[in-house]
């Protein structure tokens, strides 16, 4: 199992980031952290194989814990989770090492493809210290590989986006009012939310309407 720990100073966020963790196969939740003193701590306690590093943090930004842990020569893991899009600070997440840099808001879908990826790059070290180019490449790979299938005729990618990043912010919603935050038609919000609950990556469920009539409900999370 591959032991993570997440770090943000959300309540509502890292509740649903660590339940996240416990959704995907190969990972085990060990702890949320919300500060960067608290991280610090449970990673002095406890054996961490990843953390989910948001950048914002009330005793401190992101990359100074990270910098702290490469100093005091830790080589645990590191996948942003942050809301942090200034290009200097991705620069610097990846000149200290991040595998992985997840921009908020986003839907459970994503940080599964990032942990997959995660966990196919963490197996191929297991087992050997002495690989050939080939796995070397072929580890790197799995980092950078998304595994999302090509969208259905007649739905665009951007847009696809825009409603997972809608969920995210919002949670648990219908078609009608994921239509409203993107100003599109209810029709329209129902078939790339009809994708992605038939992909997995939300679930539908039956609720009371405005005018008291069932509706479908799409919430992100486990598929």
């Amino acid at each position: 199992m591959i032991r993570t720990l997440v770090v943000e100073d959300e309540r509502v966020a890292a509740q649903a980031h660590a339940q996240y963790v416990r959704d995907v196969p190969g990972f085990e939740l060990v702890a949320v952290a919300m500060s960067a003193q608290d991280a610090a701590r449970v990673l002095r306690e406890e054996p961490v194989d990843l953390v989910l590093l948001d950048m914002h943090l009330p005793d401190g930004h992101g990359l100074q814990l990270l910098r702290r842990l490469r100093a005091a020569g830790s080589r645990v893991d590191v996948i942003a989770v942050t809301s942090a899009r200034d290009a200097e600070v991705v620069r610097d997440a990846v000149a200290q090492g991040v595998v992985g840099y997840l921009i908020k808001p986003f839907a459970f879908g994503a940080l599964r493809e990032r942990l997959l990826a995660y966990r196919t790059f963490h197996e191929g070290l297991q087992g050997s210290d002495d690989l050939d180019q080939i796995a070397v490449d072929r580890m790197l790979e799995s980092l950078r590989h998304t595994s999302r299938p090509a969208l259905p005729k007649g739905l665009g990618a951007e847009t696809l986006e825009q409603v997972r990043a809608v969920l995210a912010e919002h949670g648990p919603s219908s078609a009608s009012e994921v239509g409203e935050h993107l100003g599109s038609s209810r029709v329209t919000a129902r078939r790339y939310l009809e994708h992605l609950a038939e992909t997995g990556e939300v679930a539908r469920v039956t609720r009371l309407g405005r005018a008291g009539r069932p509706e479908v409900e799409y919430r992100p999370g486990r598929s």
